[in-house]
């Protein structure tokens, strides 16, 4: 039980804030290059030069790049046809082909973005640098756009996930173990016995829930300690705050394994229920993996009845936006709601059973 409530959460954290990313860099690349020109070597260079992409081939026939996407060992394709420098000195639309992997989506759609800028620059000092040759003073007026992202500078999306692994963490530790605490006692009896003790139920349900509800505290802080060791990652809202709304959350939580722990015989029947009806659907529609907005709109609307959705919302804001209590009030608000609504009825049928 140590094992698997302290040391079990810094290693999922860990692993996943370097494992689940969603950057895209060093995309494996070949090159298929009929023309072998310096523009066409030019052009190669300006892929060549950035940490998106990473040459892993050149060839001479376009069979051999059909072999690299085919056995996965490339994602992207360059092929320069010949004529390509011709066109260009003569002033005509010089086409290029890029092939894209299109079973892994992410990378592709990433990819082909990252090449479409790289080609549009290339094509723009192309046409600056023959302006400037047939002596045009005055260059063409263009739009500049300054860009500033706030919060997350370097757009990691380790920034991102960390926080989220807290709330999935504390929904794991606290409603898993404290389902398949109550069920084995009724499995070995031992849950009859303290019935039949002078002990009043409300009594034996701070028993059995305090344990776990140490145990997310806990864990919440070894999060923090470890997310600031480990990625860099403070939380810019105070300590003391995220503490304080992980303990709203964890009403949540143990609600839920104490209701989960009433319709349940077994230890096996309990995993499965919080596992398939209550984490999955948690996680897929809280937004830790795919974004709320992109999500049909009916969908949409169901993720308001998810509490795990606004406590990524409140760990978000105060690992990254550093906000306070004044901005994420309507989201400790509705996390109070549904943390002290399931709470309490999981209390009151657990009491019926009880009887």
């Amino acid at each position: 039980m140590f094992g698997i409530s302290f040391i079990a959460p810094v290693l999922q954290l860990i692993i996943l804030g370097y494992a689940a990313t969603f950057d895209v860099s060093h995309i494996p690349t070949v090159v298929c290059d009929f023309d072998n020109s310096p523009f066409s070597r030019a052009l190669i260079r300006s892929f060549t030069c950035t940490e998106y992409f990473r040459v892993v081939g050149y060839f001479d026939n376009t069979s051999a790049i059909d072999n690299q996407l085919d056995d996965g060992h490339a994602s992207i394709a360059i092929v320069i046809p010949r004529g390509f420098e011709k066109k260009i000195g003569a002033g005509a639309s010089a086409p290029l082909q890029i092939i894209a992997d299109g079973t892994e989506t992410s990378t592709a759609g990433i990819g082909l973005s990252y090449a479409t800028i790289i080609v549009s620059q290339f094509s723009q000092n192309i046409l600056l640098e023959s302006l400037v040759k047939q002596g045009v003073v005055t260059l063409p007026a263009r739009v500049s756009a300054e860009f500033r992202v706030w919060y997350n500078p370097e757009l990691k999306s380790r920034n991102f996930m960390v926080p989220g692994v807290l709330g999935l963490l504390l929904m794991v530790m606290t409603m898993l173990l404290t389902s398949l605490a109550i069920v084995k006692e009724k499995e070995l009896g031992t849950l009859e016995q303290l019935v039949v003790t002078p002990i009043k139920p409300y009594q034996l349900i701070i028993g059995k829930l305090a344990p776990f509800f140490m145990i997310g505290v806990v864990d919440v802080l070894l999060v923090v300690f470890f997310a600031s060791l480990v990625f860099n990652l403070p939380v810019k809202g105070g300590v003391p705050l995220l503490v304080s709304l992980s303990l709203v959350f964890l009403m949540t939580t143990l609600g839920l394994g104490l209701f989960i722990s009433t319709i349940s015989r077994t230890q096996q029947q309990a995993m499965m229920t919080a596992i398939f009806f209550f984490m999955l659907p948690m996680m897929f529609f809280a937004g830790f993996v795919f974004p709320i907005e992109n999500m049909p709109t009916i969908i949409q609307y169901v993720s308001y009845l998810i509490p795990l959705r606004y406590y990524f919302i409140i760990v978000r804001g105060l690992f990254l936006k550093g906000v306070g209590i004044q901005i994420l009030w309507p989201d400790v608000l509705a996390l109070l709601l549904f943390g002290s609504t399931i709470l309490s009825m999981s209390v009151m049928r657990f009491q019926k059973k009880l009887g």
